[in-house]
């Protein structure tokens, strides 16, 4: 991948760390995605950019759960990843944050921003069935979905602010309202999704749907 790549699919970098998560099933998942050429790498060498790289990922999608401040102490990592992400905000590269990525960094204000909630404590529930309601049937990450019932874990935490476009909602008595939003971080177009804990939401195919077009709205493809 260099400067001169003329391919059409978006680039993504796709972040993981400090979480376990099924392997096989999500670069699976990320691969049957069409116009997303996916790469999925740790925090640690996004952070690195050993290839000079990271400026040409059209899209930033966040799936890691690194929970300690970036830049809090004097290690030269935490500076770098501090830096690295808070970039993001000018570089107008589009940003993910997908399930409990929305869960990182919980002290960090820049993070809670990103995510649009201020304050990130939360409960979970794994093994619900959810039915998933369309909020946006206008947008273009959501046009011409139907609600449907998916498994999946729920987080139980405050609502978006808003500043937040609201596409999809639930009623379920232990999850949040809102499941996924889309915001403005500085010059970056952030699309969140509390979905996509396992292989039974990865193989879903409305999840995949919306993955999908998440990262080409914030890639600015759609």
């Amino acid at each position: 991948m260099d400067a001169n790549d003329s391919r059409s699919d978006v680039l993504a970098a796709v972040v993981t760390g400090n979480h376990p998560y099924d392997v096989v099933s999500f670069q699976r998942m990320l691969r049957a995605l069409e116009g997303i050429d996916p790469f999925v790498q740790h925090i640690d060498d996004l952070v690195a950019d050993a290839g000079h790289v990271r400026v040409l990922y059209d899209v930033v999608a966040f799936y890691h759960f690194e929970q300690e401040t970036p830049g809090t102490t004097d290690d030269a990592r935490g500076q770098e990843t501090r830096t690295a992400l808070e970039e993001f905000a000018d570089t107008g590269q589009g940003i993910v944050l997908l399930h409990h990525a929305l869960l990182a960094y919980p002290g960090w204000d820049t993070w809670s921003q990103l995510c649009g909630i201020a304050d990130r404590r939360f409960t979970y529930h794994q093994g619900q069935s959810v039915r998933v309601e369309i909020a946006a049937p206008d947008h273009p990450i959501t046009a011409d979905l139907a609600p449907w019932e998916m498994e999946d874990e729920t987080y139980v935490m405050a609502e978006p602010g808003a500043d937040s476009h609201v596409l999809l909602t639930t009623e379920h008595p232990q999850s949040m309202r809102s499941l996924a939003w889309t915001r403005q971080f500085g010059s970056a177009r952030v699309f969140c999704c509390t979905l996509g804990h396992d292989s039974k939401a990865f193989g879903n195919p409305n999840f995949r749907t919306v993955l999908r077009r998440g990262m080409l709205w914030a890639a600015g493809r759609l």
